[in-house]
């Protein structure tokens, strides 16, 4: 080979080895710029705590073997008529550190509206045993938010997917 071809090679392997930035989670494409919620007396409304497990990874065969899954978090405003206002949306591991805040301030959707958190398959930093924490409030205690994760991986001819709801937590 000339040594022409050989650098020609060199640059096209070294190329095709540069992999793309992946953003580790966010939440979907809705501008939360649009979601601020400006004006709100929250401290008038019922206030509420969701808990919410997740798997980033499972195990198969033996505890060393996992599948890896993306998770999809869905926020879902049950309510027909009143907004809920969501005033945190944080993210913890399997040894309960908390490793993500997704909100700086609080945002509201409207009603019958769902917000999405997606996590990709390559973030494992949650582990086996994650979770999110959700405050909330609303002004109709009858229809408190409703979440919900879906976790899915497809590895050759092999997929799986389930699904997890959110709890409501008292002891705070």
């Amino acid at each position: 080979m000339t040594k022409a071809l050989l650098n020609a090679l060199l640059v096209l392997l070294i190329l095709s080895s540069c992999q793309k930035h992946t953003e580790i989670s966010q939440l979907s494409k809705v501008n939360l710029e649009n979601r601020k919620a400006i004006n709100v007396d929250l401290d008038s409304l019922t206030q509420g705590k969701t808990y919410l497990p997740v798997y980033s990874h499972i195990y198969h065969t033996q505890e060393h073997k996992t599948f890896d899954l993306t998770i999809t978090v869905s926020i879902r405003n049950v309510s027909t008529k009143d907004s809920v206002f969501i005033t945190k949306a944080d993210y913890y591991n399997t040894s309960g550190y908390n490793i993500r805040q997704y909100l700086s301030e609080p945002i509201f959707i409207k009603p019958l509206e769902t917000v999405e958190i997606v996590i990709p398959e390559e973030d494992k930093e949650g582990g086996s045993g994650a979770n999110f924490l959700f405050d909330w409030s609303i002004k109709d205690s009858k229809n408190p938010p409703l979440f919900e994760a879906v976790m899915i991986s497809t590895y050759g001819q092999q997929g799986l997917s389930f699904s997890t709801r959110g709890v409501l937590v008292y002891d705070e």
